[in-house]
């Protein structure tokens, strides 16, 4: 995984974030315990918490910013663009990162979190009502690499663990379906 591949995620999850009306904040999302407003905020946050990660090595406290009270498209990208430059630095993807879970080095960190941003859009684009077909290079991309490290010890109740139970994809689903599928989701 590189950068190159968690800016293509980004640019997927801020072409979802722009489609988002503020009618849609207080809607459910596939992630049962978060309504729109709360995975806005956790996706928006989300850039600075892996840019702050990449560049210090230490994973900040979560932000408790509503970013729905503002321009949170543009502070989305701000973000982003500040994470895609912390994981491109000399050094970033060996760099040992400190993060609630344990210790991982840069290079796996920046697999969490482009697969994390893109799952997040999807769930975002399932919640209201856009295509959820995003990326199909990427998706298929992110879907093996998720195969290789989303252990069934990792799944378990919304809210309680970070994947839920893999559900089966219907036949011929596109390929952010079936990542969404792998990771819990019903497409």
């Amino acid at each position: 995984m590189s950068a190159d591949m968690l800016a293509q995620a980004f640019a997927s999850t801020a072409g979802v974030l722009a489609g988002v009306e503020a009618q849609q904040l207080d809607g459910s999302t596939p992630c049962e315990s978060w309504q729109v407003r709360e995975l806005v905020n956790h996706v928006v946050g989300g850039t600075t918490y892996f840019a702050v990660t990449a560049e210090s090595g230490q994973a900040p406290s979560p932000s408790e910013t509503d970013f729905c009270a503002g321009d949170f498209v543009s502070e989305f990208n701000k973000g982003a663009a500040r994470a895609v430059k912390a994981f491109e630095a000399e050094g970033a993807m060996d760099k040992m990162m400190k993060l609630p879970f344990g210790e991982l080095p840069g290079g796996a960190f920046v697999n969490i979190a482009t697969i994390d941003t893109f799952t997040h859009g999807w769930d975002l684009a399932k919640a209201t009502g856009q295509s959820t077909d995003l990326d199909p290079g990427l998706a298929t991309q992110l879907l093996a690499i998720a195969e290789g490290f989303v252990a069934d010890s990792f799944r378990g109740p919304d809210g309680q663990a970070p994947f839920g139970p893999k559900v089966e994809a219907p036949a011929g689903a596109p390929p952010a379906d079936r990542l969404a599928a792998f990771l819990g989701r019903r497409p």
